[in-house]
């Protein structure tokens, strides 16, 4: 199985790094960087998809992935098209609908921002601004029960902003369950890698054995 993590926007790939350690999923991890897929062109929610499909694309084994935020919304997305490949689906602070309010008012402020405040954060100001912009019209809550993969969706005691859009993804997820990190906000795998690491172990270990034994009566 290929473990994928995916980051938030203003994150990088190596926001993972202690969280991977601790969940200790295998050799088969993989961390992209998500700002690297969009560099030759504008960077758009569709261009981004569509290279995270290919991505997907070239691994024969099952899917286990993992995403934050925007992160959340490329795994959710792929889980719904793309059901069969996805043995297991792990969603951190990851909006079923976009606030369009809230990415307006957030374009608004990064317009605002020098392009220093960029430095680090994956996407240039430029990039940002696009990015969040062609996002206003996604809208996963009629798509859901599409999900048919074991699913565990992680919050934030203190993310307030995406607490209702995880209690609708477990309502509407068949097979999901939520689990609240203590002290942690949106930035739940940087505000608390050690509980996340661990309640990601133990995701990974049942996922694992009842991918090996659906494979097992498959033969």
């Amino acid at each position: 199985m290929k473990y994928i993590f995916l980051h938030g926007l203003g994150q990088t790939a190596e926001s993972w790094e202690k969280t991977v350690r601790v969940a200790e999923p295998g050799a088969d991890v993989l961390c992209p960087d998500l700002a690297a897929w969009l560099f030759a062109c504008e960077p758009t929610y569709a261009k981004l998809y569509e290279a995270f499909e290919a991505y997907c694309g070239q691994f024969e084994e099952p899917l286990c992935l993992c995403g934050l935020s925007l992160g959340g919304v490329l795994a959710l997305h792929y889980a719904i098209g793309h059901g069969a490949r996805v043995s297991g689906l792990v969603l951190m602070g990851t909006p079923v609908s976009m606030p369009k309010a809230m990415l307006k008012l957030q374009n608004i402020a990064f317009r605002l921002m020098p392009e220093a405040a960029f430095r680090g954060a994956g996407f240039d100001k430029r990039g940002m601004i696009s990015l969040c912009s062609s996002m206003t019209e996604l809208d996963f809550r009629r798509e859901l029960s599409r999900v048919g993969c074991r699913t565990l969706i992680m919050c934030g005691e203190k993310d307030r902003a995406n607490r209702a859009a995880s209690l609708e993804l477990k309502r509407g997820i068949p097979r999901a369950k939520l689990s609240v990190i203590s002290g942690a906000g949106h930035e739940v795998n940087v505000d608390n890698p050690a509980e996340v690491g661990e309640k990601l172990k133990r995701f990974f270990r049942e996922t694992h054995a009842a991918a090996v034994i659906a494979a097992g009566r498959e033969v």
